[in-house]
């Protein structure tokens, strides 16, 4: 009963939020003032057809619309980067910490201008039935679930975001994390987690970046948080619009972007134009099986990250880290390489997202040396509105995935013998529910595995997982209802 009380609080939370906001939507605030049409130029143009600027204090463009740090122009929606008119950073290419994704990305939450500030508000709560398959298969009722309220505003000659990131499902998710087979990473109980995924913190992210320009094309910016994210692997899974209707974390979230929850980060770099080079200092442990505190380790682990992002449909990073000892139970050092490219189009009534996700971890285990690789092909459709189609079809070496008592029954005689797992997942969704905030779907999936014959006698020679689920999360950012708030 406890958990289920929970889940009906964060249900009031959310309207709650959505009144609030709706309140705000129907005031009628000041015209904006004219503006010259902008050239975005400080990440890649979001639309192909930039026009060139007019003379100031002119407006060719009846769909441009300039509230200080909020610019809207045609169909795209910036953010100013300090006092320049033309420093523009598409809102679309804004992904979890630092990272870039396609600008034309959709985006799903509430806002609201106050003053100076731009409020966002993004959230995604999934609940539903998940069934695990074969011997080792359970089946729970749980909830998926995160909150990010961010603010930002022009400060001095930059512009200043604040963020945060909490889940629930610390207490939304079964004892010892939610079922799903083959999954390793973490720890309940001081042993190791093994088919299933552990819940994120509490806090996920309590963030601030300042970003300043130099000149019209390229940002020197700086990164905190305490949690964070530093500069290492793709957008985190929970981001990507190639996974936004897919619940589950992907099996190869230790190789890629496991690092998305790091009690304490720095990370700087620069853009030009196309270009992203950036750098972090974090604290590269895991998070503990206290889901509610906050960490203190040392801050000795390091990664770098390019981004490239040739036009507004595309993204794609290449990244290395040095992560010092991240497992509780496996000292040792891992030294993890990434690279991903991100798609996304939209067309008439939706939109096509799809990622390509590398990742490698060479890790040092006393005298142990593994080289592990996990690749990811997701794939979401958005079709007539309300419908949803998702793949992710994935490939990864496991080698956590017995226990002593499974070795010795399988006469294995290797402390960490390596799998190659595959994962196939097939599901849809539909929007049953939309407001002028909100969106409620229902939606379902199925997931067939590949593996060793050796592993039949402990998952069964064909498992098969499905999921029933419900999802609430604000409806789409548009231009149509900016124009309409603003």
């Amino acid at each position: 009963m406890h958990r289920y009380s929970i889940l009906l609080a964060i249900l009031v939370i959310v309207a709650q939020s959505r009144f609030v906001f709706a309140q705000h939507e129907g005031h009628k605030p000041p015209a904006p003032k004219p503006a010259a049409t902008p050239r975005p130029v400080a990440s890649p143009a979001a639309s192909p057809q930039t026009t060139e600027p007019a003379e100031p204090g002119e407006s060719t463009d009846p769909m441009h619309m300039d509230h200080g740090v909020f610019v809207m122009h045609g169909d795209q929606m910036f953010i100013r980067v300090g006092q320049e008119e033309s420093n523009l950073i598409p809102m679309g290419r804004m992904g979890s910490g630092t990272s870039w994704q396609p600008a034309t990305t959709p985006m799903p939450m509430l806002h609201k201008q106050s003053g100076e500030w731009l409020l966002m508000f993004h959230y995604n709560f999934v609940a539903g039935v998940n069934r695990q398959g074969g011997p080792r298969g359970v089946t729970k009722f749980e909830s998926a679930n995160w909150f990010m309220p961010s603010a930002v505003r022009r400060a001095g000659p930059g512009t200043l975001e604040l963020r945060g990131m909490f889940s629930a499902e610390p207490f939304t998710f079964p004892p010892g994390g939610s079922p799903l087979l083959f999954q390793t990473g973490e720890t309940y109980k001081g042993e190791p987690l093994i088919d299933r995924q552990h819940p994120h913190d509490l806090f996920m992210e309590l963030s601030a970046s300042y970003t300043v320009p130099i000149g019209e094309r390229a940002n020197w910016f700086v990164y905190a948080g305490y949690p964070g994210e530093p500069a290492l692997g793709p957008n985190a899974f929970m981001h990507r619009a190639s996974a936004s209707e897919n619940t589950s974390a992907p099996l190869s979230h230790h190789l890629q972007d496991s690092t998305h929850i790091a009690f304490g980060v720095v990370t700087t770099g620069f853009t030009y134009r196309w270009f992203k080079l950036e750098g972090s200092l974090f604290n590269g442990r895991e998070p503990g099986e206290n889901r509610y505190n906050f960490e203190a380790n040392p801050w000795t682990s390091r990664s770098a990250r390019l981004w490239f992002a040739p036009n507004s449909n595309w993204s794609m990073q290449v990244s290395h880290g040095f992560l010092r000892n991240p497992e509780a139970l496996e000292p040792g050092d891992v030294r993890r390489t990434t690279a991903s490219i991100s798609y996304n189009r939209g067309f008439e009534r939706g939109n096509w997202a799809s990622s390509l996700i590398w990742g490698r971890n060479h890790e040092s285990h006393d005298d142990e040396i593994f080289n592990l690789n996990g690749y990811v092909a997701e794939s979401t459709v958005k079709f007539l509105d309300r419908n949803y189609l998702y793949t992710r079809l994935e490939l990864v070496d496991k080698n956590q995935l017995l226990r002593d008592d499974d070795r010795l029954s399988l006469g294995i005689t290797e402390h960490h013998p390596t799998f190659r797992i595959g994962a196939y997942t097939f599901g849809g969704a539909r929007d049953i529910w939309n407001t002028e905030s909100t969106s409620l779907a229902i939606g379902s999936d199925v997931t067939f595995y590949s593996k060793p014959s050796i592993l039949d006698s402990l998952y069964g020679a064909n498992p098969v997982s499905w999921k029933f689920f419900v999802r609430l999360r604000p409806t789409q950012m548009t231009m149509s209802r900016m124009h309409g708030t603003h």
